[in-house]
């Protein structure tokens, strides 16, 4: 790049969601690359997005539209386009006949997702985000970029140090009637709950630090779990995210055998001090689940991780070295994977000896997550459309 000249853009990538999620960091993490890699990037958002003012976007030009169609029309000609949800069939195919489509699947294309092979297949590179995901692409028939595009294990954010203190649990989905009434009355009632800042507990802390979105089945997990948790003395829940009415009431349900042990923080900007606010992270159920960002980032912060024994968790945590993984609790008969009530005596007895394990010393499996390792991704990506 020549000194005082404006870095040429590498990539267009279009984010049309409005809530905030994995998806959103990850696509911050391509922008990043691309100032990493000594160029730039244009970034087409919603309108009502407004997260992303609050994110570390370097040689980023952000571009509002307030749907596919409009975005079309505001892409820089000649550029790669990058998607991170499948479009439209008919926008799929006027993109990639003006210019090389790179479709990013974040989620498993197995009978959850599989409607979107259409617009997929008509991407140039269709670029799964774990090993999982691409042996999902492959079984839809579709060609898939041989390696799994991982995200980074970086759990800064632009609330770095603000601190833990409980915020709403809800995200408000205003296309839904009791949502919106329920929206609009929320600082009137929540004005009812005090506002506390967090402390540790003493004892063994699991923590969720996560979206509760229904794709991670915490309900359902923890339905069949918070029995075995609750018969176990000095183990506490922390529970730091957002998510939609029914599912953080169908949480609460599961959960309530715990008691005053557990606790709902809300969406939180200092993801860095929640993930040092808890012992050991939990996982949601695996099926649906692409990677897992909030997997890599508590390891990257010296936090391990308890997980179910299957793909895409099986990429992500090394057994006994930077978390567990556990049966899963819906079948019977799994010897591959220790229960997982053996395992929380095991990590109960860790916590009390003071050796639970720091993923961080695992460097070369954390190196697979690095901003290192993902600027050679998309270095290698970009170079395969040109």
């Amino acid at each position: 790049m020549t000194q005082g000249m404006p870095a040429e853009p590498l990539f267009a990538q279009i984010k049309l969601h409005t809530y905030f999620g994995g998806g959103e960091i990850f696509a911050a993490h391509l922008a990043e690359a691309a100032a990493g890699l000594g160029g730039s990037s244009v970034l087409i958002v919603h309108p009502a997005a407004k997260h992303w003012q609050n994110l570390h976007l370097p040689a980023t030009r952000l571009i509002e539209a307030h749907d596919w169609a409009e975005a079309v029309t505001k892409l820089p000609r000649g550029l790669p386009v990058i998607v991170h949800a499948a479009p439209p069939l008919d926008i799929a195919q006027k993109i990639a006949a003006m210019q090389p489509l790179i479709g990013f699947v974040h989620m498993p294309l197995n009978r959850f997702y599989a409607d979107s092979r259409h617009a997929y297949g008509a991407c140039t590179r269709v670029v799964g985000v774990s090993g999982y995901v691409i042996d999902t692409i492959r079984g839809l028939g579709l060609e898939a970029w041989p390696d799994p595009f991982y995200g980074v294990a970086d759990a800064r954010r632009p609330g770095d140090g603000e601190g833990i203190v409980s915020t709403s649990e809800f995200e408000w989905d205003r296309r839904k009637f009791r949502d919106r009434l329920l929206g609009l009355s929320e600082p009137f009632w929540s004005r009812l709950r005090r506002q506390t800042a967090y402390q540790k507990r003493d004892g063994l802390t699991l923590g969720i630090v996560s979206r509760l979105a229904p794709i991670k089945q915490f309900p359902l997990l923890m339905e069949l779990l918070s029995p075995e948790l609750a018969r176990q003395k000095n183990i506490f829940l922390e529970v730091f995210g957002a998510g939609g009415y029914a599912s953080v009431r169908d949480l609460r349900r599961a959960l309530k055998p715990l008691g005053e042990r557990v606790r709902f923080w809300g969406h939180q900007r200092d993801v860095a001090r929640a993930y040092a606010s808890i012992d050991v992270l939990m996982t949601g159920l695996p099926e649906r689940e692409a990677l897992g960002l909030n997997v890599i980032e508590s390891q990257a912060c010296g936090v391990p991780v308890l997980a179910p024994g299957a793909p895409p968790f099986t990429e992500t945590v090394l057994p006994g070295k930077t978390g567990w993984l556990y049966a899963d609790p819906r079948k019977s008969g799994d010897a591959v994977y220790p229960s997982f009530s053996a395992l929380l005596a095991q990590i109960q007895m860790g916590k009390a000896a003071g050796s639970l394990p720091d993923p961080r010393s695992e460097t070369e499996h954390m190196e697979r997550f690095s901003k290192n390792a993902f600027n050679k991704r998309l270095a290698a990506l970009l170079a395969s459309v040109r």
